[in-house]
């Protein structure tokens, strides 16, 4: 088959890492081929200099057996080269069909022409089956919507291949399908499309080739179908991994928080969390369901004491935590795993053993009266790090020399370790791979087993799944359905994740039986 791209030896380099170390990959004309990798391997830095946003240090680039030179992505997309980013560059108050021909605009004189527009948009998603409305306004539209969006875009300035940097981390479970039909058929036009991930499932079931890269370098090139996910994951990380969560069936005690008909706005003043009522157990996992955006966050922000609610009540083993400050809530027993652990979990140019205490600096062993001791500090941030196997030169390092999946894991340890009757934990694997992932399961479901209660919020519905309980799913700022383990699958938690009813699922199922 015909090769389409071709990068020989690229080697980029940032201050004090060496991002891609003489890496070479290929794609070939329709195929969807994945750059798999765990965090700060170097995949986005690789198809970054694909699509002229980064020079590299040594390297070329070959567009159908031609050398060339990709000063920019002005430069990319001419060679028919479509970059879809992680975080959207829509404008949010034009229609879809503005966003798609910006900058490309079909005029009548000196006037855009809206109508043609519209039919140019109409005639390309219909090509490529998708649906979509060209005259919805963006801020009025699905993730899922905003996406094909950027895709369109992307086809309309004539991509001949298509570069998605984590497609699926914010799509519904039906949303993930659709892509995957999309893909299809883009390849069924001759399109050949990278896809860039460390989800292994999506990889199986989307793609024909993948290249693995670990620390910069090429660790393996699979034909899809010649692989399995435990090979995959082997190759990402350099070692086995335990893939499926091993926990026994919960034994439930006493209800540990009661969140009864709580109400919050978000940063603009607008409703977030719009009644919410919430029990969780002693000895249980409740994991929180649903896309990003509803209200997930800001219901966490209010249970931690970083932000204040309008009405409610919370409650903590009988007592009342509604609206008292985050010291408060610390030490009334709740510890906090962050969903930004940059911005809330670390103070990232304090050293590890700072970072280790904080939240619990004020007591004992650590403090007294007022003053630190940091001969215990020290002894404490070293048993940690050796406990939870986080990986540093010393604990005297700053936070942020650290990897993301290391600094993942040294607050993992500062939460557990200050034995909290109620751990929350808020995206508690996002951006770290798959060793990782493993050790922070297992430690979670520890929690669990010695009668502690977890609050699990999650976008990834297969960690929802593997670690729950039970299964609250969030939309629009209300809690809509709670399901037992047993009772949940994708199928249900996907309705329920859109805004959508079970009884008509039931009704259908019925119908089908009948």
């Amino acid at each position: 088959m015909e090769k389409v791209i071709e990068m020989k030896g690229i080697t980029k380099v940032f201050p004090g890492t060496i991002a891609n170390d003489d890496v070479n990959f290929e794609l070939l004309r329709g195929e969807t081929h994945v750059l798999l990798g765990e965090n700060g391997a170097g995949k986005t830095t690789l198809m970054n200099v694909l699509y002229g946003l980064y020079q590299p240090e040594k390297g070329d680039i070959c567009i159908k057996g031609e050398k060339v030179k990709i000063a920019n992505p002005n430069d990319a997309i001419k060679r028919g080269i479509g970059m879809v980013h992680q975080h959207f560059m829509l404008v949010h108050n034009f229609t879809v069909a503005e966003n798609i021909v910006l900058g490309a605009e079909p005029r009548k004189g000196l006037k855009l022409d809206i109508n043609k527009a519209i039919e140019d948009v109409e005639n390309i998603a219909k090509k490529y089956g998708f649906n979509i409305d060209p005259k919805a306004v963006i801020e009025d539209i699905t993730v899922g919507q905003q996406q094909k969006v950027e895709i369109l875009k992307a086809l309309y300035r004539g991509a001949e291949i298509l570069i998605l940097d984590e497609p699926t981390a914010v799509l519904t479970p039906m949303e993930i399908e659709e892509l995957g039909n999309i893909i299809n058929n883009l390849k069924a036009e001759g399109k050949s499309v990278i896809l860039i991930t460390h989800k292994l499932k999506e990889v199986m079931s989307m793609s024909d080739r993948v290249t693995i890269i670990r620390r910069g370098k090429v660790t393996g090139i699979v034909k899809t179908e010649d692989t399995s996910i435990d090979e995959l994951a082997e190759l990402m990380v350099g070692r086995k991994v335990q893939l499926t969560v091993d926990k026994k069936p919960s034994n439930p005690g006493e209800e540990i928080l009661i969140v009864e008909n709580l109400q919050a706005k978000d940063g603009r003043g607008l409703p977030a969390v719009n009644g919410v009522n919430l029990k969780v157990k002693r000895g249980e996992i409740l994991g929180i369901a649903g896309v990003d955006g509803n209200g997930q966050t800001e219901l966490i922000e209010v249970l931690t004491g970083l932000r204040k609610a309008e009405s409610g009540k919370i409650t903590l083993k009988d007592k009342d935590i509604f609206n008292k400050s985050s010291k408060e809530i610390i030490d009334s027993g709740v510890g906090h795993i962050p969903e930004d652990r940059q911005k809330r979990g670390l103070i990232l140019k304090y050293s590890l053993y700072e970072n280790s205490i904080l939240g619990t600096h004020h007591k004992a062993p650590f403090s007294k009266n007022k003053v630190l001791d940091y001969k215990k500090i020290r002894e404490y941030a070293k048993r940690i790090i050796k406990e939870f196997d986080v990986r540093t030169p010393s604990d005297e390092v700053p936070a942020s020399a650290l990897s993301g999946g290391n600094q993942q894991k040294l607050i993992v340890a500062r939460e557990i370790s200050k034995d909290p009757d109620l751990l929350i934990a808020s995206q508690p694997t996002r951006g770290v791979d798959v060793g990782a992932i493993e050790f922070i399961h297992k430690r979670l479901v520890e929690e669990r087993d010695s009668q502690k209660a977890v609050l699990l919020v999650s976008f990834e519905l297969d960690e929802i799944l593997a670690l729950s309980d039970r299964i609250a799913v969030m939309y629009d700022g209300q809690v809509v359905g709670v399901l037992d383990r047993k009772d949940a699958d994708e199928q249900k938690l996907g309705i329920l994740m859109a805004g959508g009813s079970l009884n008509k699922l039931e009704e259908e199922v019925i119908k089908d039986e009948q």
